[in-house]
């Protein structure tokens, strides 16, 4: 492994064994509602609150993603997850389902690439042979705790993203699977002294900008070398930032690049200016560029998830809102079965 401050490039690499993808209603409705294993027809997916919603959401996923690879419970060495409520309780409660040592992380909508660093990492360095990562959002669940109650029906301005109701799974470990993990970049918080809750696509562009740069940097690759680049859930006001900072520094990636948010509700007046929510990269990266990387129409692929780091005490006192992004970069082998 070779360490360059903010990224490490895995001289041997760690595979994406398997993923699952479940969410909600709209989600299905959506461009990639084909490429998920499971969608509930409701918000409240059987329970009786969208907290307890967001939790069964997280679990499904989880267990779909071991049947799916017909892995037992006791051969997974560790587990990571991330959500966006508060002390991160769907992935608390997720958690003491099953027998595993456990962290709960949180990057906002980052948490999908950061709990995919750091399980290929902990399997990298020989600590584990093979963990599992999940991270998960809930339309009700997070609008309520961040905005407003959705029963206020108060009108949202076009800067606005929806929260994706979806939770997503990821096996990894050292067997040999046809999509692998080559390299990370665990991005610094950047912030640019915005405060509108309203408008985090924006918020969260110049951090994207800053890992993506630093990425190229330390690798020593292109924007050429990669067949697609996508972010997290920046939005139709935040890709649009995130790519003129881009051509700024001469980096030219129209024509390869995918927004997360832009494309899970596609472009659709539900979503406003797009999906937002941790769930929001883990379904359009595991479910449908996994499944165009298995038909080879992309090889190489980096995602940088971005991620809003504040929370609805700032937001009150008019603070700043902070943000994150990491990047994962991923390789497919079509020589290798799945």
């Amino acid at each position: 492994m070779k360490n360059l401050r903010q990224t490490w490039v895995l001289n041997h690499p760690v595979y994406v064994e398997g993923t699952a993808c479940v969410s909600g209603p709209k989600e299905k409705e959506g461009p990639v509602g084909h490429y998920l294993d499971k969608s509930f027809d409701n918000l409240y997916c059987g329970e009786s609150t969208w907290e307890k919603a967001e939790r069964a959401l997280m679990k499904e996923a989880v267990d779909l993603c071991l049947k799916k690879k017909g892995c037992p419970e006791e051969e997974v060495d560790f587990f990571i997850a991330g959500d966006l409520l508060n002390q991160n309780v769907t992935s608390n409660y997720t958690a003491r389902n099953y027998a595993w040592p456990y962290l709960g992380v949180f990057s906002a909508c980052a948490t999908s690439m950061e709990g995919v660093a750091l399980i290929a990492l902990f399997v990298s360095f020989g600590m584990i042979k093979r963990g599992l990562t999940a991270v998960s959002s809930h339309y009700g669940a997070v609008e309520r705790q961040f905005r407003l109650p959705l029963e206020h029906v108060k009108q949202k301005p076009t800067t606005a993203m929806r929260t994706v109701t979806g939770a997503g799974a990821m096996l990894i470990s050292t067997k040999e699977s046809p999509i692998s993990i080559r390299s990370l970049t665990i991005g610094k918080v950047i912030d640019w002294e915005m405060k509108n809750p309203l408008d985090m696509g924006q918020a969260m562009a110049p951090a994207a900008f800053d890992t993506f740069k630093k990425h190229l940097k330390e690798t020593g690759k292109t924007e050429k070398d990669y067949d697609l680049i996508i972010t997290g859930d920046l939005s139709m006001y935040g890709s649009r930032q995130f790519l003129a900072m881009c051509e700024e520094e001469g980096l030219f990636i129209t024509d390869k690049y995918l927004d997360g948010g832009n494309t899970i509700y596609g472009y659709h007046p539900l979503g406003i200016a797009g999906g937002s929510g941790a769930g929001c990269s883990a379904l359009v990266l595991y479910g449908y560029v996994f499944h165009k990387m298995k038909s080879e129409h992309w090889k190489k692929v980096l995602c940088i998830a971005t991620g809003a780091l504040f929370n609805p005490l700032t937001v009150r006192q008019k603070d700043t809102i902070p943000c994150i992004a990491h990047a994962v970069e991923f390789e497919l082998d079509p020589s290798v079965e799945a």
